[in-house]
């Protein structure tokens, strides 16, 4: 996949297609809430595999239910393609 870092109004286009995901410092920033925390760690860990197989790793935290995750490619300084394809396929999980 190719890196590419996005522009204001690249990175509110691809925003509009991914609901509930918020620009919050600079990063994509979405919080997903499960029903216990087991169910919280399950999720982390999907994402793990599929972050690993991108080599692309999202900054996050768990506490009891609830996982945020925020992306940017520090490496570009901003929001990049990898960024926004990582959401996506972070999305395709917590469906």
């Amino acid at each position: 996949m190719e890196r590419k870092r996005l522009n204001n109004q690249e990175v509110i286009r691809e925003l509009a297609e991914l609901p509930g995901w918020t620009l919050q410092d600079g990063k994509l920033h979405k919080q997903f809430t499960f029903a216990d925390f087991t169910r919280a760690f399950g999720f982390m860990a999907q994402v793990a595999l599929i972050a690993q197989t991108m080599n692309h790793h999202p900054d996050w935290c768990n506490v009891y239910n609830r996982v945020i995750i925020e992306l940017v490619t520090h490496d570009l300084g901003g929001i990049s393609t990898l960024d926004v394809e990582l959401a996506r396929r972070v999305e395709q999980l917590s469906v």
